[in-house]
């Protein structure tokens, strides 16, 4: 490996950021494990912790595909390293839109809780919301992993399939919430 390693590309896919080797090396996988230490003990904190469990096996899923992305990426940054040149963006969209898509199956089964999900004022308030948004975001999650994979077609806007998506995703189960929030009041 260099002295120093590419450690962080730009949108179109370019190495733009480098540090040194020891951190090249190991800083994905402290990473890892500190976020698979998180995610290990958000159940045990969460007041509603007996919600958690009645969708355990697609949390538990989701830090086995979240830690293998993070794997996935390591060994693509060690393979540039090793000087195999790719667009990096490219070789990344296939994880993020798994990743998005298998957030889309979780989001259907969450139940409500403090720390997993589309926690607003209003999910958070009234579990007929908490049901109402996670079933709309899942769907829009999935919708987000679809065209998120356009971005390996359209590759100079590769970025944008990927980001964009679910950041209106995120506004709109944000705004259907509180939506639902008003209706629910009006009764």
């Amino acid at each position: 490996m260099p002295p120093q390693m590419a450690s962080h590309w730009n949108s179109q896919g370019e190495v733009n950021g480098y540090m040194s080797k020891f951190w090249g090396l190991f800083f994905l996988p402290l990473i890892s494990i500190a976020l698979f230490a998180i995610f290990y003990f958000i159940p045990l904190m969460d007041p509603k912790r007996k919600n958690i469990e009645q969708f355990r096996v697609y949390f538990d899923w989701f830090i086995v595909l979240f830690i293998f992305f993070l794997t996935y990426i390591h060994v693509l940054s060690l393979y540039w390293n090793l000087g195999h040149q790719f667009n990096m963006t490219l070789q990344i969209i296939p994880g993020i839109a798994l990743l998005f898509y298998y957030i889309g199956i979780m989001l259907r089964h969450t139940k409500q809780n403090w720390f997993i999900g589309i926690r607003t004022p209003w999910t958070l308030n009234s579990e007929t919301i908490w049901n109402k948004t996670h079933a709309i975001g899942g769907k829009l999650f999935k919708a987000s992993a679809i065209i998120c994979l356009l971005g390996l077609i359209f590759q100079k806007y590769a970025i944008f399939f990927m980001l964009i998506p679910v950041l209106i995703s995120a506004i709109i189960t944000i705004l259907y919430s509180f939506i639902l929030y008003k209706k629910q009041g009006k009764k």
